[in-house]
């Protein structure tokens, strides 16, 4: 049994799927990619169990067979090939020969008829939306996510659908963020999708306008067709944290600032601060002026930026990456930065609309 196919193709193929590779399983069919080879289609598969990724590439063969394979080895064997066009042959007893000019390469593989099955793609609720805003969505919410078990909820994003709008929600217990964008898909849903799913996701979608991402949904899982690719996901049980009642309606000082100044004076005062001890960053803002202040065991800082300040002055505290993180995936120019004392949330909106939401929590300062 052997194919012949094209060298940069097949590594793509293998490199995208290896994503959803478990690097250690009970099962050990799933440390490895499925490779199924049907006449001149041959299909590669990575799955963990909680994401799956599937694509298929158009290879010159008239043999089938089913095999497992190390994608580390695999794919670095074929990126050392020195020819374009590569041979793939696979023998009864399940050793490989890569074969491309005057170079060889074996590798042992296994039989791939246990391989685990993927689950089906359903196809009464499918969702459409544009590559690139996805990719937007996912990359502008996807850091406000929890990393700890403490809410296995948590660490997914949910997808809220309602009038036609998506909107994606990530909290980690002392940041929110939320983003909202048009789709097609005229129904109601609600699910929560895994973050590590969401950041291979995004990997493989398009930054081209024309292309679109569809998504299917069942009771337990969430399939992504994107252009080759299949990205499946399981889908998070539980109750979301009601986000909605943590969003401060009203404000009594309102900021409008440059994004890019302000990321930039918050970034020169994270030089001084140890992420294992953070020391929160003091800001105040009065008479147009923000300033910052903030002293630690690595040294000090002072800064002020200019901005439209509006309401009673505020002096509050802040973990400065927390600030840093909304402002670097941000696209506008300039934010609004909502306030109501030095004890509530700060909200960062933007000058129209309601696309985004980001809400920081304060830390609480030392009287000077």
């Amino acid at each position: 049994m052997k194919f012949i196919c094209k060298k940069q193709t097949l590594y793509d193929a293998v490199i995208n799927t290896s994503k959803a590779v478990s690097d250690r399983s009970s099962n050990p069919l799933l440390e490895g990619i499925r490779f199924h080879l049907d006449g001149s289609l041959l299909e590669l598969t990575g799955y963990d169990l909680e994401i799956g990724i599937r694509t298929s590439v158009l290879v010159n063969s008239e043999d089938e067979c089913t095999f497992i394979a190390d994608p580390r080895l695999f794919s670095e064997m074929v990126k050392k090939m020195p020819e374009e066009d590569i041979m793939v042959e696979i023998s009864e007893s399940f050793h490989i020969t890569i074969s491309g000019g005057l170079t060889t390469y074996n590798l042992s593989a296994v039989d791939g008829t246990e391989y685990p099955e993927l689950p089906e793609k359903e196809t009464k609720e499918v969702m459409t939306i544009s590559q690139p805003v996805l990719k937007n969505m996912i990359n502008q919410s996807i850091f406000a996510t929890a990393v700890t078990d403490s809410k296995p909820i948590l660490k997914g994003e949910l997808f809220e659908i309602q009038n036609s709008v998506l909107t994606m929600v990530a909290i980690d217990g002392y940041r929110l963020a939320v983003r909202k964008e048009p789709i097609k898909f005229d129904d109601v849903a609600q699910f929560v999708v895994p973050a590590k799913s969401l950041a291979e996701l995004a990997k493989l979608l398009s930054d081209d306008e024309n292309d679109f991402c569809q998504m299917y949904l069942s009771e337990k899982h969430m399939i992504f067709e994107i252009g080759a690719y299949l990205v499946y996901s399981r889908l998070l049980e539980g109750e979301f944290h009601p986000y909605r009642s943590a969003i401060p309606e009203n404000f009594t000082t309102e900021v409008i600032v440059d994004r890019k100044e302000l990321m930039t004076s918050l970034e020169r005062a994270a030089l001084i601060i140890d992420d294992k001890v953070p020391t929160p960053l003091r800001c105040h803002f009065e008479n147009g002026q923000i300033k910052f202040d903030c002293t630690t065991k690595l040294g000090k800082i002072q800064d002020e930026i200019s901005a439209d300040i509006a309401g009673p002055v505020i002096e509050i505290g802040f973990k400065c990456k927390y600030l840093i993180d909304p402002l670097k995936v941000i696209n506008d120019d300039k934010v609004k930065l909502q306030m109501s004392g030095s004890l509530l949330p700060m909200k960062i909106v933007p000058l129209n609309g309601d696309s985004y939401t980001y809400l920081v929590l304060p830390v609480r300062l030392k009287t000077k």
